[in-house]
């Protein structure tokens, strides 16, 4: 019998806590082939989450509540659930029950074929119209300036063997995608496909601050596009800069015509020190990120790990 980890991260998410563990039990009941041990993540909750899953029945299956000291993001609380898995295959699952239990059956099966890395993409979504554009935008986006194999419909649900958990601990990256990070390991992929529900309770925790920061992490990490758009731009301007001046130049010299114009003087400035602002904005977005990893702070600090059913 395979032992597989499911890692939930969560945050408030009181609403969902009896429905999720009822889940849970009935799915890892029925199971024949497979045991779980179900990690939940406390990512810096201010509601009583905590205190509901402890009074939840819990006999299905292993389970244990890893508490953060505060929010420190669901990526990092992922992480933190790979670095104390015990099982021979990790996944994720959410609070939301937005996710099917029957995917962890279904992606246990297409590791079982030889698989290392086994991705759920979504080929439908019940969400909301301004999540499908951030999704379909940001997967384009991906595909064609950092990770080629990024699947277009997106994911947030993955299975992965042991020596892909080992590699993961072996390097915790601090704002950073864990997925595209699997991604790029390489080994042996596969993709199944579902579609993906209605969030049943609660609100989504996935705000608009935190979908901006993935997509600047993600590039910063995984791309040096950026720089290069820096660069491309310089020239450009450089360009434009010795033409305009050759222009100048020849009104001067043959025609002689030349009228004072601020108002295209002062456009030419703006637009140049807004250029130049964004080029240090993005360099200074790399040199950030190259400090933090000098420094080595913490991804995450576990405050305390609760064992609930041994």
């Amino acid at each position: 019998m395979k032992k597989i980890s499911v890692l939930i991260p969560f945050l408030n998410e009181s609403e969902n806590i009896e429905n999720l563990c009822s889940s849970l039990n009935n799915f890892c009941s029925n199971q024949k082939k497979i045991s779980a041990e179900v990690i939940f993540i406390d990512d810096g909750s201010t509601d009583n989450s905590v205190e509901l899953l402890k009074k939840q029945n819990h006999n299905s299956y292993q389970s244990k509540i890893i508490k953060f000291s505060k929010n420190y993001g669901s990526h990092a609380a992922l992480r933190a659930g790979i670095l104390n898995s015990t099982g021979d295959l990790v996944t994720f699952m959410y609070a939301d029950l937005q996710d099917p239990m029957e995917l962890i059956t279904n992606l246990f099966s297409k590791c079982g074929e030889g698989y290392d890395i086994v991705w759920a993409t979504r080929t439908s979504s019940e969400i909301s119209f301004s999540e499908k554009i951030f999704s379909k935008t940001y997967a384009r986006l991906m595909q064609k300036y950092a990770v080629k194999n990024f699947p277009e419909s997106g994911f947030d649900i993955v299975m992965f063997s042991d020596k892909v958990r080992k590699e993961l601990n072996n390097n915790i990256e601090a704002n950073s995608s864990i997925f595209l990070q699997i991604l790029c390991l390489g080994f042996k992929q596969a993709t199944i496909s579902y579609d993906k529900k209605e969030r049943k309770a609660g609100e989504s925790k996935w705000t608009i601050s935190k979908k901006i920061k993935l997509f600047v992490d993600s590039f910063v990490a995984f791309s040096y596009f950026p720089i290069r758009l820096v660069t491309y731009a310089g020239i450009g301007f450089s360009v434009i800069g010795f033409l305009w001046t050759m222009y100048i130049l020849f009104r001067a010299i043959f025609v002689g015509n030349l009228i004072q114009g601020w108002a295209t003087l002062t456009a030419i400035l703006m637009l140049g020190f807004g250029i130049t602002n964004i080029s240090l904005g993005i360099i200074a977005e790399y040199l950030w990120r190259t400090l933090d990893a000098a420094r080595k702070r913490p991804v995450f600090i576990i405050d305390e790990i609760i064992e609930i059913n041994k």
